[in-house]
């Protein structure tokens, strides 16, 4: 007698578990669905407040704003992007910041001795540099 009560207990468990996802299901779709309705509204409130003003277009109804909707989630692809490609991505965004920079860091350290080079050797290798070419000039001419 026991062991039915308990196994009964566990069936109401498992039942009352099942009808809860079912009710989430059904609750995501209606929810779902409702979006979508929502977002061919609002497309369709926006195609009439700004399409004929701009660039002189008719008004649209509701069902010729879901067959635009439509239309474009066939031709730019639904949910923005696969989830096989968000690592790759992200690891390719962590590849570039890392690595991409690390020569031109490197130069720059040696950037901190310009300064002290310039007034010790710079000025007088410029000048010296520059009479150079303007012999070299001169000669050639």
């Amino acid at each position: 007698m026991e062991h039915s009560k308990d196994f009964e207990k566990k069936m109401e468990r498992k039942v009352e578990h099942y009808v809860k996802k079912v009710v989430k299901v059904i609750a995501m779709i209606i929810l779902g669905v409702a979006l979508f309705l929502l977002a061919n509204y609002v497309l369709m409130r926006l195609w009439n407040w700004l399409m004929p003003d701009i660039f002189g277009l008719t008004t649209i109804t509701y069902w010729q704003a879901l067959g635009i909707f439509v239309l474009a989630k066939l031709l730019f692809g639904f949910c923005g992007g696969g989830g096989k490609n968000k690592d790759k991505s992200s690891h390719k965004k962590k590849f570039k910041a890392t690595h991409r920079c690390s020569s031109m860091r490197r130069d720059f350290e040696e950037w901190k001795h310009y300064e002290q080079f310039w007034k010790e050797e710079g000025e007088e290798a410029y000048k010296a540099y520059v009479e150079r070419i303007k012999n070299d000039n001169h000669d050639t001419e």
